[in-house]
């Protein structure tokens, strides 16, 4: 499964559009401008809420929390301890770690499990200048928790750019 982001559209308050690799509007995701803490919520075509992103009010470093229908689905921080300022680290709350790595800012990156490939976000497929893919690589894998965690990476990366 790919689907495509309009990169320049991303940023708090603002609603984007993920489409997938045939240009059908697959996902909706709607920024929650002026609100204390970072918010995101994914939707589906019909507007159903199918996973809540948003920034973790207390905590040492930035963390994005994941939520489906209320409960915690997964935490999303930058890897401590890494020599690499493009790895972080996604526990869901079954204890599954999930590790986010590569070109962070440059829309590079790759998302795998135990050393499987689960995910790929890239721009080089596209021709388009603002545009990078997710390309989900696993049949067995939840697509919105994958654009959620890729909502999140990106989120954090740019948040602690600007904070430099």
């Amino acid at each position: 499964m790919r689907f495509l982001v309009r990169d320049r559209l991303l940023s708090i308050g603002d609603d984007y559009w993920i489409e997938d690799d045939r240009g059908n509007k697959v996902f909706l995701v709607d920024g929650k401008a002026m609100r204390v803490r970072d918010t995101f919520e994914l939707k589906d075509t019909r507007g159903r809420v199918l996973v809540d992103i948003h920034q973790k009010m207390f905590a040492l470093r930035d963390t994005m929390v994941i939520e489906r229908e209320g409960e915690p689905l997964a935490t999303v921080r930058r890897k401590r301890l890494s020599l690499l300022r493009n790895h972080y680290r996604v526990t869901l709350v079954d204890g599954t770690v999930l590790d986010v790595s590569g070109k962070i800012m440059d829309r590079e990156f790759a998302v795998e499990y135990d050393g499987e490939l689960l995910a790929v976000v890239s721009r080089r497929w596209l021709h388009v200048r603002d545009t990078y893919g997710l390309d989900v690589v696993r049949d067995d894998a939840d697509p919105a928790l994958l654009i959620a965690v890729t909502v999140c990476v990106i989120h954090l990366a740019e948040k602690e750019r600007e904070d430099d």
